[in-house]
């Protein structure tokens, strides 16, 4: 199992208490068992598994789904991203036409000099800027 990125469990509470939703409420709107694990992501000791998991909290909230996540202190990686796009490695990988072996060496070692047609891909996939992407390869 792939590591999140690591959530903004005030941010989520805040969004959460401005939805005027309990921890219970939110649970059941997104889609999840039960409000502990909504208690557990905004006392930060546990994080969304999925980046469909971020998604229906940012829907059941009406927030960007970047605005439940921690940036990475170096600026977002690779991971990060694609979390906050609410995409899977398997899904980011057909979107810019390539193997999901290289989307997870990319994620893993955060080191890539993909060509300007793939870096445009996943600009457009991530829904940011490639200078964006370029960076957070880079890290």
């Amino acid at each position: 199992m792939e590591t999140a990125p690591a959530l903004d469990g005030a941010a989520l509470r805040a969004a959460r208490e401005r939805a005027g939703l309990s921890q219970n409420e939110l649970a059941r709107v997104a889609g999840f068992a039960g409000g502990d694990r909504v208690s557990k992501w905004e006392r930060g000791e546990a994080r969304p598994r999925s980046p469909r998991a971020l998604h229906a909290l940012s829907q059941a909230l009406d927030v960007d789904a970047r605005d439940l996540l921690l940036p990475p202190e170096s600026g977002p990686n690779l991971r990060w991203l694609r979390f906050a796009a609410g995409l899977s490695v398997a899904e980011l990988a057909a979107a810019i036409n390539s193997g999901v072996s290289t989307v997870k060496r990319w994620e893993a070692d955060g080191l890539a000099s993909p060509s300007a047609a793939t870096l445009s891909a996943l600009a457009a996939a991530l829904h940011t800027s490639t200078d964006t992407v370029r960076h957070a390869l880079s890290i």
